[in-house]
Parts: C-alpha cells; structure tokens; sequence
C-alpha cells in the first residue's frame, strides 16, 4: 500500500536535505518516504516525473553488467534504472585495477561497463580494452562542467575513452578508542605491528598496499626501483603475521571492530566516519595517493546500446548527486556540486584542504604493469 504525498510536491534542495536527514538517523524511512512521496518506482532525481519510462524502456535486453568497487555506489541508482529500461543491472565487485585487466584480456565478455582509476586507463586504451566514447549518446554528460585535469587522463588520439565518476584518496581508518592517532604510514606500519597486532587490515591491492610501505619507508608512492621495492617488500613480511586480513572490502571487519586500523578510501572513510563515532580518518603526513575514477565501455561489451544507457543515467547530476551522498566521493562535476548540502561540500574527508593533499601522488600508469611489484604483492600474499 502506497504512502500518501504530504503537502506540495518536494524540489531537489528539499529532497536532498530529507535524504541527509534519513542518512543521519534523525528521521525515520517512512517518515522520508512520506514527505518526499519517492518509491524506486517514482525517485525523482530533478526537473520533472520520471514515473512514465522513456522511449527504450525494454528495447536494451535483459541486462546490463558492471564492475565496480566496494561500497561505491547508491544502489537506489542502479534500481531506479532497471525499473525505468526494463533490464536487470548486475554489479560485480573487483578489489584492484589489476584484475579488472586480467579479466578484460582473457574473458571474451567480463562486462559492459567499468570503474577503473586514472592510472589505468592508458594501459587500456594501448591495449584496446576501452572504446572511445561516442558523446552524442550521452546527453548527461557536460564535458563542460569538469576541469580539464579531470579529462586530460581519459583522451587518446583526440577522443575521450572514459567519464569522470569521482575523485578521493587513500588514507588510514582507526578506532580511536582502541588506538592512538594514526597519521603517517610510518606510524601505520609501527601500529600494526604494536597496539593493532591482529587488528589491521591492508589493501588486496598492490598499488596502495606497495605504496605505503614504500612511502613509510622515505621512498616515492609510485617507485619501481628494485631497493626500494625490496625494502617495502621487507617491510610488508614484517607486517604480515600481525594483519587480520588482506581485503579491500574492509568496511564489514572495521564496523563489527574486529579490525582496529586498515588502509582505507576517502570514499568508505565517509560512510565509516558518518555511521561510527569512534572511527577517524587521517591523510599520511608522509604522503599517499589521491586518485580519480572513471567509468568506461569495454570493447568486449556485449550490450553497447544497454551501457550507454547505463552510463549516461549516471551522469545525470541529480542521480550522481543522490549517489555520492551515498558512497562520500568527491565529484569532478560542477553542476553536481552545486546540488550538494554544505555539511557535504565542507566535510574535509570528502573535499581536504590543499595542504594536506601537497604530499600525495596520483598513480602512474608504469605501476599498473610492473613485474616486480606484481611479484612482491603474490609473494606477500602467500607467505
């Protein structure tokens, strides 16, 4: 049985304050359903009804797949989409860029749409995993609307090959009843291996994993130099009977505090920090990894007109709007930014200040296929 609309119809400010308020716990679900008068069947992300589906609703076949990380989108999003097209959308969670590659190279259709971080996109489109993008069919998107930094990464021989999702970085979660402050991997590593003994979790992801061991040791995020690698790889045995796991899905073992400290993306540390009073988040003193994802088409894709579909209902700044309110990313858009609450836009997990992110670096795409740091995250995770 439907709920009745109370009062006049609701706008996207008032919408997105009622959503705020629903996240936070002061309100309760149906209290918001209510008010908004929203079910999946009728979210109203902006502008006007989207009750009555559009003109291929049900011509894009029976579903569409993506690949994407943990915790990472709204799944209302996905939802309301299925319901408006007529077609399934099935999300698959992949740990690292890695094996988003490998899948890509030796499965002949892995997916129809991905999430890969800026690094990777140049070994992808070199190797003819992505597609340029045809932006006639993607009216959401405003090339416009991103700053040119945020698009530069995705352009190949004058085409862009991917759209920005959003942009975090790479820090350090703990519970700070359990432990002292944490804000250096240096302080990371010396946790873990202390008052954390048991307690901690690292990235099953070698970029982020070698990363910050390389930099708590003095050495560059991104080094491939063999003695610097073979004294991160040094540092990472030291660690590794005192971890509790190596995932990157570490949101479930911080929640239930089985573990106490884990690397950790700005993106969890929100939704962390927003549900957990006693987690924090701090960026490394020392340096770290700031980084942006993108969404792009495979050329393996085996429902082209159902991914475009897809990717182009993302890009609608309402729907990505509800959907970082969701996940805590940080947008490169500008038109989503202004349908932000100010506590988002001022939450400094989300958008930190330009000091604090002076001593990260983006990823390379180097880092992506170099052997030895391959070699050393296999040899890591099997000792």
């Amino acid at each position: 049985m439907s709920m009745p609309r109370q009062g006049p119809p609701i706008d996207p400010d008032g919408f997105i304050d009622q959503w705020m308020r629903l996240k936070r716990g002061s309100v309760s679900r149906r209290h918001f359903l209510q008010v908004t008068g929203l079910g999946l069947a009728s979210l109203l992300f902006g502008g006007g009804a989207t009750g009555s589906a559009p003109a291929n609703a049900g011509t894009l076949g029976k579903s569409v797949s993506i690949a994407t990380w943990p915790n990472y989108h709204d799944p209302a999003t996905f939802e309301q989409f299925s319901q408006l097209h007529d077609i399934a959308v099935k999300v698959e969670i992949i740990g690292s860029n890695e094996v988003m590659m490998q899948r890509m190279q030796t499965q002949a259709a892995a997916w129809d749409l991905i999430v890969p971080t800026q690094y990777a996109l140049a070994p992808y489109a070199n190797l003819g995993l992505i597609e340029p993008l045809d932006l006639s069919a993607l009216p959401n998107f405003d090339p416009a609307a991103n700053p040119e930094r945020y698009l530069a990464p995705a352009m190949f021989h004058s085409r862009l090959h991917a759209l920005p999702k959003n942009t975090g970085t790479t820090g350090i979660a703990y519970n700070r009843r359990r432990l002292d402050d944490v804000t250096s991997w240096r302080g990371f590593f010396d946790t873990a291996m202390g008052d954390a003994s048991g307690r901690t979790i690292v990235q099953d992801y070698q970029l982020t994993t070698i990363g910050a061991a390389l930099v708590a040791l003095g050495y560059a995020f991104n080094s491939i130099e063999p003695d610097a690698l073979s004294k991160a790889e040094d540092l990472l045995m030291q660690v590794k009977p005192h971890l509790l796991a190596i995932d990157s899905d570490y949101q479930p073992a911080m929640r239930t505090g089985d573990a106490w400290l884990s690397m950790c993306w700005s993106n969890d540390a929100v939704q962390l920090v927003r549900d957990i009073d006693e987690i924090r988040y701090r960026l490394g003193s020392d340096g770290g990894e700031i980084w942006t994802d993108y969404y792009a088409i495979p050329t393996r894709t085996q429902n082209r007109p159902a991914a475009y579909a897809l990717l182009n209902h993302l890009m609608d700044p309402n729907v990505a709007a509800v959907d970082l309110l969701a996940s805590g990313g940080a947008t490169t858009d500008n038109r989503v930014l202004a349908l932000l609450p100010e506590e988002i836009v001022s939450d400094k997990v989300i958008y930190p200040d330009e000091a604090s992110l002076s001593a990260l670096e983006y990823a390379i795409a180097v880092v992506l296929t170099d052997p030895n740091r391959a070699a050393i995250m296999t040899r890591f995770k099997a000792a």
